[in-house]
């Protein structure tokens, strides 16, 4: 799919939208922003979505940090890690990836 842009200077420029893995298309890709422009932004948003995915069973299961560790096949040690930085993130009034 071929798509139109103007570059910095007001020239028209075709590119082709190939897309990549989060969507087929850049022009309705549903992410703030591309991956590819910031790739250390891109790895942290992927973190919090896994994040708040293992949050929200631990919660809505009442599991406790063993359980929830031994579920996601991860150590007790990173599930402390994922409720620091979601704590943290509520107290320093960052919004999370959803």
């Amino acid at each position: 799919m071929s798509a139109w842009l103007l570059d910095r200077d007001d020239a028209i420029t075709e590119f082709e939208d190939t897309g990549c893995e989060v969507s087929l298309s850049c022009l309705n890709c549903p992410l703030p922003q591309c991956k590819h422009d910031d790739p250390l932004w891109y790895r942290r948003y992927q973190r919090q979505i896994k994040d708040r995915i293992v949050l929200v069973e631990m919660q809505s299961e009442n599991l406790t940090v063993e359980e929830t560790a031994e579920r996601f096949s991860m150590t007790v040690r990173t599930i402390f890690r994922i409720m620091h930085r979601y704590r943290e993130a509520i107290r320093l009034g960052i919004e999370l990836a959803t």
